[in-house]
């Protein structure tokens, strides 16, 4: 009978979650970035004006931002410069996306990647100091004072964040279905309306989200570049804090964050279902 050979243990694959203290890193991981923002919103629907010590259970702060009119007309103009920035951000991300993907790699590829995803590499500080001195500058040459400096800003600042997710569903799309319609004769527009635009557009809804979501929240390039009478709701609530912290101000953020979390989760909804 002839000997059995001993086959060798199979290593298990290296999995971090099995590393010692993963467990614990993780829950205060998630302690330190959740619990600050719920005790926010815990206290947002206290009674009194303090946000250490809860009383009642009420609306009053909500009601309060409601009926203010600073409130109102910083959240006109934050929606309204959120808005206009998301478009522009969209159309440019998806032109570069399309430039990008549906070419061959070329020379000096790596370097205009390094361009559209500038405002994540440099600090935003840094961003919004040049992009205040390039303006001046401008306005000074030309004398124009306009609400489209602080649109152009928004809008350069938000293409990267717009074009990670097109750009992603570009390079997911199997190039086989505009193989096909440009055999049937389809011309490279038609080929584009008919084929590639309905199927990167999850990718296009998505980036459209995340720009718009980046730009309503922004503080530092809106507190530098905006110009008289330009307050944006956030550069609004810093204004308000310098004069101490109240319930009203954690309405209001309690409320920017739940517009935040559902279009990040529909994000992340529309990101997911294109990769099953």
């Amino acid at each position: 009978m002839p000997d059995t050979v001993a086959l060798p243990p199979r290593s298990r694959p290296f999995d971090v979650r099995y590393m010692p203290g993963f467990t614990s890193m993780a829950w205060l991981c998630l302690i330190g970035l959740y619990a600050p923002l719920l005790i926010m919103a815990f206290f947002s629907f206290n009674e009194s004006r303090s946000v250490t010590t809860f009383t009642d259970f009420s609306f009053r702060w909500y009601q309060i931002a409601a009926d203010n009119a600073g409130v109102k007309d910083a959240t006109i103009l934050s929606l309204k410069l959120a808005a206009l920035s998301t478009v522009f951000a969209t159309i440019a991300a998806t032109m570069a996306g399309l430039a990008t993907t549906r070419t061959r790699s070329f020379k000096g590829q790596a370097f205009v990647f390094a361009v559209i995803n500038q405002p994540l590499m440099i600090p935003e500080i840094v961003t919004a100091v040049g992009t205040l001195t390039f303006f001046g500058i401008i306005k000074q040459v030309t004398g124009i004072q306009s609400f489209g400096f602080l649109v152009l800003a928004h809008t350069v600042f938000c293409i990267p964040f717009a074009y990670m997710p097109i750009r992603a569903r570009l390079e997911d799309m199997d190039l086989t279905f505009e193989h096909v319609a440009a055999d049937l004769y389809a011309s490279p527009w038609k080929a584009f309306r008919y084929v590639t635009f309905p199927m990167m557009l999850p990718g296009i809804i998505a980036g459209a989200m995340l720009a718009f979501v980046i730009s309503l929240d922004d503080v530092i390039i809106s507190l530098l570049v905006a110009g008289a009478g330009e307050t944006t709701l956030p550069v609004w609530m810093i204004g308000q804090l310098r004069r101490g912290l109240t319930p009203e101000v954690n309405a209001i953020s309690t409320v920017l964050l739940g517009v935040t979390i559902i279009f990040v989760s529909f994000f992340f909804f529309l990101t997911f279902r294109k990769r099953k």
